[in-house]
């Protein structure tokens, strides 16, 4: 009996946050799914469901369609940028350059600052003003004699998100060089030594043994800036505001719920940003409750 009663204690410890926890968080995501499945168009509508209608209509509207793809190429070139170089940085950290805690501070720093800071300072880094009135980058292209360089930045209709994608590669950058750089470090030396007795070269250790113990932090790196770059809304409006050109669906929902004041379709497009963000995290969780089964 008294064995059967020792999980009480840990359950009433933690029962206050799973109450909040099962009201704001899981109760709040139920709600914002009735509220996607119903024609609540107006604020004063009391709303009927109507199923998926708002999931397929959201995909006739003029802003959806470009607002997906926007975040798609932001994704893209963010999360492959921020791997290439946070690993580059934390290879440079492993082979033992001096000045590394210096060093590590400079990489690191961009974390400390918010999203909304960083947009404002590389919102006149990237300020799309003509030559005669350039300013930022462009302006400091013109003055080294590469004004050739020198563009509209996220204005640009070809690549204008992945310009965008440059503040966020900025301040995230240095968190995946500690990702991987924490990996490079976990790597046994014995490991290292013994590819090094059977004659492989440096690159070959690094290649054949060390980067395929990375996979487990490239997938971690994976999962946290790609999740970010998903629902990614205050960066772009402070470096662009809410102009189409730099259309995100976290900004679409912005509008429709407090400028076209649609509570139904703001809602469908939370439940899609909510659904891409599951489809990254989810298969992660699954991954590592498989791992720790294994481990046990």
């Amino acid at each position: 009996m008294r064995a059967k009663r020792d999980w009480l204690p840990g359950l009433l410890l933690v029962s206050p946050s799973i109450i909040l926890i099962g009201v704001f968080v899981y109760g709040l995501i139920g709600w914002n799914f009735q509220l996607a499945t119903s024609d609540k168009h107006t604020n004063i509508a009391d709303g009927e469901f109507v199923g998926l209608d708002n999931f397929i209509a959201i995909w006739s509207e003029a802003r959806w369609p470009g607002a997906v793809w926007n975040a798609l190429v932001f994704t893209v070139v963010f999360v492959l940028t921020a791997l290439l170089l946070g690993w580059l940085l934390a290879l440079l950290l492993d082979k033992g350059v001096r000045g590394e805690a210096g060093f590590r501070t400079v990489f690191l720093f961009p974390m400390a600052v918010s999203f909304i800071a960083t947009g404002i300072v590389w919102r006149w880094l990237m300020n799309p003003a003509p030559p005669d009135r350039a300013v930022g980058l462009n302006a400091l292209f013109q003055d080294i004699g590469l004004g050739f360089l020198a563009n509209e930045w996220w204005l640009t209709d070809r690549w204008g998100m992945a310009a965008m994608a440059l503040p966020a590669i900025w301040q995230l950058s240095g968190y995946v060089m500690a990702l991987f750089l924490a990996g490079f470090r976990g790597v046994s030396e014995d490991l290292r030594e013994a590819a090094r007795v059977d004659g492989c070269s440096e690159r070959q250790v690094y290649w054949h043994v060390v980067l395929p113990q990375l996979r487990p932090v490239t997938l971690v790196a994976v999962i946290i800036i790609g999740h970010m770059s998903l629902k990614v809304f205050d960066l772009i409006v402070a470096v662009a505001g809410r102009q189409l050109a730099a259309d995100v669906p976290a900004i679409y929902m912005w509008d429709q719920v407090y400028e076209v004041r649609d509570p139904a379709m703001g809602a469908t497009a939370a439940s899609y940003l909510l659904l891409a963000v599951a489809v990254v995290i989810v298969p992660y969780l699954v991954w590592t409750l498989r791992s720790e089964r294994k481990a046990s």
